[in-house]
């Protein structure tokens, strides 16, 4: 696409006023506003194929060593651009029209020689969660008078997961003081598990570290091993994702990568002051603390859709969950009661329920104890919706489980989370509790 610049109407109409000029008799003799047409339309025609060429054998590439990053962090992606063509580029002014906020992969190349190519990272600090394309990139230039412009459209298929920020938990609630002696589930496991439920024949597909090989020898064919769950019992994390009980500050902006050195903030990142933020950003971490210490996680949420990943160990489940929480939007009605009673007669007893939400009502209460009448261990993480600007308080409601024994969090808005969660407290309120139990 080729765009006319400013200074081409003022050509244009000097080109004119010049021809006129020169049709008046009085100046007839005098060839000097001919020829200042001429001249002028001789640079017409010249700005024009030049604009055409200009962008002539130009190409873009965009490459990055991941595609997955977490909020917070500094997203790095190498641009090329490559100049295929035996004509140089004077100017090329590269705009970065990709979903990541602050454009900065946005420049201004010049004196790009005839098969040569110029490179540059780009730099983003990355605030929001979720899929974003890398791209579209558009390419501009034109000649050296600013006539005529010429723009070119590069799209890209490189997608970008940017996933909840986490919080590097070092301890937490891991209830193990009724584990020992939970009966057996009787469910088949595709994962290798410390519960061997017999043997049978090997068939395509299974896994060479199932193959016991002391009854593969004596039979004279492969034998592999069957496993059963893991009695022990699972972390089920519950997240409220009402639109109804979440809030986001007024002055929820994000911050100008442009104003900051980008390292020096990325160590000194704070989530927003949106409760939503707050509350996913503390899933994730929790989640991606079980999994570190070999639980089985299972995610309900109810916000755009409802979505119930069942509670797996690994690496791979701890991605699901990432990505879930990604795209995950406050917009759901969903309420945490309903959420809860959905999938409670599903959980083993013993399991551990963590329920995240900034809900301040009292129906928090009859949730939990209800949990514990059904054998499971409730923990409670309240999102203070008053410190974000709202009008009710946590602090009634933790009271008031914190009397029942109920092992309760409440996280402020500018709280040092990690601290919160990891804090000793939670020790002897869980001791409290299962003496109760």
């Amino acid at each position: 696409m080729i765009k006319l610049g400013r200074s081409f109407w003022w050509i244009l109409i000097l080109t004119g006023i010049s021809f006129l000029v020169s049709q008046f008799p009085w100046l007839s003799n005098n060839p000097i506003f001919i020829r200042l047409a001429v001249t002028l339309l001789v640079i017409l025609v010249i700005s024009g194929i030049w604009t055409v060429l200009s962008l002539w054998g130009v190409s873009i590439h965009r490459s990055t060593r991941t595609t997955r990053k977490q909020v917070g962090e500094v997203f790095s992606e190498e641009i090329e651009v490559l100049n295929y063509s035996i004509l140089p580029k004077l100017w090329l002014k590269v705009t970065d029209q990709s979903q990541l906020l602050g454009g900065t992969g946005s420049r201004v190349l010049t004196s790009i020689g005839r098969k040569q190519s110029r490179n540059y990272v780009a730099f983003t600090l990355l605030q929001k969660r979720g899929w974003f394309t890398l791209g579209p990139t558009i390419i501009e230039s034109g000649d050296i008078f600013g006539l005529f412009l010429r723009i070119k459209t590069f799209d890209s298929q490189l997608r970008l997961l940017v996933i909840p920020f986490m919080f590097d938990l070092q301890f937490f609630l891991v209830p193990s003081g009724i584990l020992p002696g939970g009966h057996a589930l009787r469910e088949k496991s595709l994962e290798v598990t410390p519960y061997a439920a017999g043997v049978r024949e090997y068939v395509p597909g299974d896994a060479l570290k199932r193959i016991h090989w002391p009854s593969s020898a004596r039979k004279q064919v492969l034998i592999v091993k069957e496993f059963e769950k893991d009695p022990l019992a699972e972390a089920w994390i519950f997240l409220d994702a009402r639109k109804s009980v979440h809030i986001r500050s007024d002055n929820a902006g994000l911050a100008d990568l442009h104003q900051i050195w980008w390292i020096r903030y990325k160590k000194a990142f704070r989530l927003p002051p949106d409760t939503a933020e707050y509350a996913i950003s503390i899933t994730a971490s929790l989640a991606k603390y079980y999994i570190g210490q070999k639980r089985e996680v299972g995610l309900v949420s109810a916000g755009q859709n409802y979505s119930v990943l069942p509670a797996e160990r690994g690496e791979r489940q701890l991605g699901k969950i990432l990505e879930t929480l990604a795209v995950l939007e406050p917009e759901g009605d969903l309420p945490l009661w309903a959420l809860v009673n959905s999938q409670v007669k599903h959980l083993a007893r013993g399991s551990t329920v963590l329920l995240i939400t900034p809900a301040t009502d009292e129906t928090i209460l009859t949730i939990t104890m209800e949990l514990i009448h059904r054998g499971l261990i409730p923990v409670i993480i309240l999102i203070d919706p008053a410190s974000f600007g709202g009008q009710t308080q946590a602090a009634g409601i933790a009271q008031q489980l914190t009397d029942h024994g109920v092992i309760t969090f409440v996280v402020r808005h500018g709280d040092d989370v990690q601290s919160i969660l990891e804090s000793p407290q939670a020790v002897y309120r869980r001791q409290f509790m299962y003496r109760r139990l």
